[in-house]
């Protein structure tokens, strides 16, 4: 669900070249056929208008096993999480979500981006069933020139998330399968870049944290949110099972920050609800950042 003008902001995530796009399309928009890299010549299959930009060969480990358990669980993953957060999380699911999206620094972006400097770019990683898409919108002023753009590994919640957002009629959302590690974008495309619920099963969660912060611009919010025992609060039998049943991949759920990538700045570490922290760190400020030269551009900050 992107369109051909996507293309200079999509490079191969093998060798960061170009991609050009061979295979039909409607009304601008993807529909089936190949992205092809102009460096390398590997092509990524593109499908109802999704395309998987990742070398499948390379996931392995958690990640394979979890992308296995989110495409088996699909179709009942939304309505899981919709009834077990009040009882097991003590609220109810919109709660949780308002607040990581509070720290996402949603209501200084129009400032920053400016008028006639192109769209504001947010990127979610692990995006699922595309959830938070809406509340996004929601947060944003309805004149703002905007890209969301969500990524993620299962094909099955991918699916779900092209659904969603037909039926909500949002044909301007754009989703990519894609891996964590190696994403297929620029460096310093967008001004927001958040990700919540995976990073502490990740295989390299030190690699996936560098690429988040290779392809936000600089001085912009990083938010990454999982899983972590509220250590101020008693928690019953009943919460450990569920904390247990939600990280059984992890054998010590916290928030990654010695895998922080190099020039990483303003880390702050929250307890944002009983079983989650909140990781918001920025990429540190160069004076001389610019986009590539193939991606669109617009002055940095």
């Amino acid at each position: 669900m992107f369109r051909l003008t996507d293309l200079s902001l999509l490079c191969c995530p093998r060798c960061r070249s170009p991609l050009r796009y061979r295979g039909t399309h409607q009304a601008g928009r993807v529909g089936n056929g190949t992205l092809r890299c102009t460096g390398c010549a590997r092509g990524y299959p593109v499908k109802n208008g999704l395309a998987s930009v990742y070398q499948e060969d390379t996931v392995a480990g958690t990640d394979r096993l979890l992308r296995h358990v989110y495409d088996g669980l699909s179709a009942v993953h939304d309505p899981l999480v919709r009834f077990s957060f009040p009882w097991a999380v003590g609220e109810p699911e919109a709660e949780s979500r308002a607040r990581y999206l509070e720290r996402v620094g949603l209501d200084r972006l129009a400032q920053e981006v400016g008028r006639g400097a192109g769209p504001a770019r947010i990127l979610e990683i692990g995006a699922g069933s595309g959830s938070n898409v809406p509340l996004l919108r929601a947060r944003l002023p309805a004149d703002l020139p905007l890209e969301i753009w969500s990524v993620d590994l299962s094909l099955g919640m991918l699916r779900l998330h092209q659904e969603r957002m037909r039926f909500l009629g949002d044909e301007d959302a754009r989703i990519l399968a894609a891996d964590a590690h190696a994403l297929p974008f620029h460096d310093s495309m967008f001004d927001r870049v958040f990700h919540v619920g995976a990073v502490n099963g990740y295989r390299d969660p030190a690699t996936a944290l560098a690429e988040m912060a290779r392809v936000a611009r600089p001085s912009t919010p990083i938010v990454v949110v999982d899983e972590r025992l509220d250590p101020t609060q008693s928690h019953g039998l009943l919460h450990r099972l569920f904390f247990k049943w939600m990280t059984i991949y992890d054998r010590h759920p916290h928030a990654p920050v010695e895998h922080l990538p190099a020039g990483a700045v303003e880390v702050r570490v929250d307890q944002i609800g009983r079983m989650f922290y909140c990781l918001t760190f920025e990429k540190r400020p160069l004076a001389d950042v610019t986009r590539t030269a193939c991606s669109p551009s617009r002055p940095a900050p």
